[in-house]
């Protein structure tokens, strides 16, 4: 596996074109400011009305409506949602789009399961950080940087993958490192690791411990801190060093107890479901539901966040951050993209 980094990027590739990043949430900014600020000639572009319109003009930056962005655009950078990137492909972008253009991702989603078929004579690269855009815009203001992967789906001009090297080190991903693959790879496992471990694992398991203490009386406060507070403690740790970092950090008392419980917890049973999960993601099965869902005006959804929001772990833990000034002034912050 080869890393590039600064040295082997140039952003003259870059320099010599015109940016069109669509959207301005969480990734949007990030990639529109720090490209900007590694001196890009950028452009966002926007559905009219967009309440971040002001908010990308006070940020500095010159704002087009998306069909605009996308005809001045060479390289036009697609960072809206999963599930509305094809109906404003097909509507405000494909009719505008010239041989030799470039369109670029952040996520292989549309590409992979062919939502999104750009025609031959245009180059599709992908450009992911491995974290929220506001990271992506902090450690860049900071001077670092965080890891990016790299992916060429189409290269007709046979500079796709410079472009896609020249972006990253725009947005300060070389800094810390780039590494390349292909976008049936990282969509696949980006799903795998939201659904099983990140997004879907973690919040369940931390539902039910949570559960098992307070329905064992304990009182529900000590549950939150154990099961949910202490959590973050636990992956910084990881971060910082793997799991050997968080072993040699917490007490050897906890060190024994999590490696000698942890396998009843994920067993062979747990093991099965997560290749059953990979299987629905790797056929499709998966994306098909999770559109089909938004489709039909996400009524699963929708119940689903409700009954999170109504867990009695949210309630009390609402109550316990009110605790914890740091966090509001810090969610305040980085609101505005600082």
């Amino acid at each position: 596996m080869k890393v590039y980094y600064d040295g082997d990027a140039s952003l003259e590739y870059l320099l010599s074109k015109k940016v069109a990043v669509l959207g301005f949430g969480s990734q949007g900014h990030a990639h529109a400011l720090n490209l900007k600020e590694s001196g890009c000639n950028v452009v966002v572009g926007l559905r009219a009305g967009s309440d971040r319109w002001a908010k990308a003009e006070a940020a500095g930056l010159t704002v087009k409506t998306v069909p605009e962005a996308a005809e001045w655009g060479d390289v036009v950078m697609i960072l809206l949602p999963d599930q509305n990137q094809k109906a404003v492909y097909d509507k405000d972008i494909a009719p505008y789009i010239k041989p030799g253009n470039t369109i670029a991702f952040g996520h292989g989603f549309n590409i992979h399961y062919k939502q999104i078929v750009p025609p031959q004579d245009v180059n599709v690269m992908m450009i992911a950080p491995k974290s929220p855009g506001h990271l992506v815009r902090r450690t860049f203001l900071e001077g670092s940087g965080v890891p990016c992967l790299i992916a060429v789906h189409q290269d007709p001009t046979g500079e796709t993958k410079q472009l896609a090297l020249a972006w990253a080190k725009g947005i300060g991903g070389t800094r810390a490192g780039v590494i390349e693959t292909n976008f049936k790879d990282e969509t696949e496992t980006d799903l795998f690791g939201e659904q099983a471990v990140l997004c879907g694992g973690s919040a369940e398991l931390i539902k039910a411990g949570f559960e098992t203490l307070v329905n064992a009386g304990y009182p529900a406060e000590l549950a939150y801190f154990e099961c949910m507070h202490e959590m973050k403690l636990i992956v910084d740790l990881y971060y910082e060093g793997g799991l050997s970092r968080m072993n040699y950090s917490v007490s050897d008392t906890a060190e024994y107890g999590g490696m000698t419980r942890g396998s009843r917890l994920i067993t062979a049973e747990t093991r099965k479901e997560m290749k059953k999960i990979l299987g629905e993601i790797q056929s499709g099965q998966f994306a098909n539901e999770w559109l089909t869902e938004y489709k039909n005006g996400q009524p699963l959804m929708e119940k689903l966040r409700k009954e999170n929001r109504e867990h009695e772990i949210e309630k009390v833990g609402g109550k316990l951050r009110q605790m914890m000034s740091w966090l509001f002034k810090k969610n305040a912050k980085e609101e505005v993209g600082v």
